[in-house]
């Protein structure tokens, strides 16, 4: 068999490599970490900390930068990148999109934590703005109920509850009952810091930057781009509108 035809019957098996996200969809990447529970268990504080939760936004930076991407949110071990419809980075390839997500993510973390991280990724695809909107406020609802069950579970576990006792007591509790379980611990679920509650955004700002021309001898400004972290996001309508201005590109 010839070296050429024996290539070509070998790349014929990689089945899945000219799998491409459709020309013109909005696209998402999420990476989610692997094995965090018991990562975050032996070195950040429970329910929430706020040094895991600044590795998650430098991770969430690095995933901005090298991807292009519009927005990027950040809950818990999960962050999820908003791309142009435009996009045509590594040519929509569905392979290179989640296992170069993955890497990123998984290097930037290692880095920045100095110690082993590994995330996985997948895509989801939307046909237009309000099917983003929906994705986002979506993971944003995911986020508040992920806090409010993080905070009732780690009350009753330092109350001293064994995980099992924790995890049965709060078995088919509703919200309400949930938001009433933490007063009486002395605990207002409105008043957890927002970022708990409803995730980290971050985009693309431009600003004014103020500099001199050596040559003219006078005062000049120029624009810049950085990427402004918002841990103070809105919810529900409010989030909705600020997705959908960041999708169109009016933020």
């Amino acid at each position: 068999m010839k070296a050429e035809e024996f290539e070509a019957r070998q790349r014929a098996r990689e089945y899945f490599h000219s799998l491409r996200v459709l020309p013109g969809a909005w696209t998402v990447i999420r990476v989610d970490g692997r094995g965090f529970t018991r990562l975050t268990e032996q070195r950040f504080d429970k329910p929430y900390d706020a040094r895991f939760c600044d590795l998650m936004v430098v991770t969430a930076q690095a995933l901005l930068t090298e991807l292009g991407a519009r927005y990027a949110y950040t809950e818990s071990d999960e962050i999820s990148l908003l791309l142009d419809p435009a996009s045509d980075l590594f040519s929509r390839s569905v392979e290179k999109l989640v296992s170069i997500s993955a890497g990123i993510a998984s290097a930037a973390f290692t880095h920045a934590a100095t110690q082993p991280a590994h995330f996985d990724s997948r895509l989801w695809v939307g046909v237009g703005v309000e099917d983003v909107a929906d994705y986002f406020s979506w993971r944003q609802s995911d986020a508040t109920r992920s806090a409010l069950n993080g905070w009732c579970y780690w009350t009753l576990r330092k109350d001293g509850q064994s995980p099992r006792q924790a995890s049965r007591a709060l078995e088919g509790v509703s919200a309400t009952d949930k938001n009433e379980l933490l007063l009486r611990h002395g605990i207002n679920f409105d008043d957890v810091p927002t970022w708990q509650r409803r995730g980290v955004g971050l985009w693309w700002e431009t600003y004014e930057h103020p500099g001199f021309d050596p040559v003219r001898r006078t005062p000049v400004t120029t624009t810049r781009r950085r990427i402004k972290i918002e841990r103070e996001l809105p919810a529900k309508e409010a989030y909705r509108q600020l997705i959908t201005a960041l999708a169109v590109g009016r933020k």
